[in-house]
């Protein structure tokens, strides 16, 4: 009788290759773009390798050289001017999206984020009551769906809703409708989590909470670490009132919950590799602790294996590079 080697099928690279069950591939990849009105040159992002925040003109040169190599998909991140705590404008994010459009045409596919953390003076992701110390959802919800329409109209493939408010998917899908948007696709944040990880990203977006309103953080509508059967609640609403893409965010703290709400709920599934997440890669590499690429590619894989159909990764520009190398 002849032993089973396990060995046998990892003896070199050729036979790995054979026997892989998981495979990335450079057009699962979603590449998170910021445009910021009123910037005078592009800044780079502090603590993440080849992320900017973008001028408009910047912003077309970045998109054109991803392009190059060999990233096709994008979600963009509009920062405007003008803040406001109600009555927002989404003029400016709609001109970027136009101007995307009219230069690259259906060379790309481009979602675009709804939310209003970056617009609001208070950095929250709605309206605020009076008091300061509440979201109010119905008022917020309406801003986002008039948003939303604005960046559909404007040439958006996919509106994104980060807010986490309730209801926001349906009202979205309705205004969508109702106007001609029915080919416009819904990647909804259905798991959105109250997360330490997002700190680049705020900077990036400029849309951290100002410490001076009552609401000091966004526990109050963002889903708890501790209670993951909330994140099943919440995207099975979104798919029911219209999603067409779920999104779990953070990703590599979260891949028990991705991995059971892939598997519950029968839809495309995105994940968000956060600005912590990648930072935290980038800054072990600078210090020799890491292999960059490969521990990139090594989370990317994990969270195919988990169920993830699509990721959005800060490195998702050098995706062709790292799987050539892989």
């Amino acid at each position: 009788m002849t032993l089973l080697s396990l060995r046998r099928t990892r003896l070199n690279r050729h036979i790995r290759e054979l026997v892989r069950e998981t495979h990335v591939r450079p057009g699962q990849l979603i590449q998170p773009l910021f445009v910021i009105d009123g910037l005078a040159e592009r800044e780079s992002v502090p603590g993440i390798d080849a992320l900017y925040r973008d001028t408009p003109q910047s912003l077309l040169r970045q998109i054109e050289a991803d392009i190059a190599a060999g990233t096709s998909k994008f979600l963009l991140f509009g920062v405007p001017g003008k803040k406001s705590a109600n009555h927002f404008d989404p003029t400016f994010t709609a001109q970027q999206i136009e101007s995307i459009r009219h230069r690259f045409g259906d060379d790309l596919w481009l979602a675009v984020d709804v939310c209003l953390c970056s617009h609001t003076v208070h950095g929250h992701c709605g309206v605020l009551n009076a008091a300061g110390d509440y979201i109010r959802n119905d008022a917020t919800v309406e801003e986002l769906a008039k948003a939303a329409l604005c960046f559909a109209q404007a040439g958006a493939d996919c509106v994104a809703p980060s807010d986490m408010m309730d209801g926001r998917v349906a009202a979205i899908r309705a205004v969508l409708d109702a106007n001609d948007g029915e080919r416009t696709a819904i990647m909804s944040y259905s798991a959105k989590f109250h997360s330490r990880f997002y700190g680049p990203f705020r900077l990036a977006a400029d849309s951290a909470p100002a410490g001076s309103n009552r609401l000091q953080d966004r526990a109050s509508y963002q889903i708890d670490p501790a209670r993951p059967t909330d994140a099943l609640a919440s995207s099975r609403r979104d798919a029911e009132q219209g999603a067409d893409i779920l999104m779990v965010k953070p990703g590599l703290p979260y891949l028990d919950v991705l991995a059971s709400l892939s598997r519950q709920i029968p839809q495309p599934w995105a994940v968000y590799q956060t600005s912590g997440e990648q930072a935290a890669i980038d800054l072990l590499a600078h210090n020799d602790l890491i292999r960059r690429d490969a521990a990139q590619l090594e989370t990317w894989l994990a969270f195919n294996r988990a169920g993830a159909a699509m990721i959005i990764s800060y490195a998702a520009r050098r995706a062709d590079a790292i799987l050539r190398h892989a």
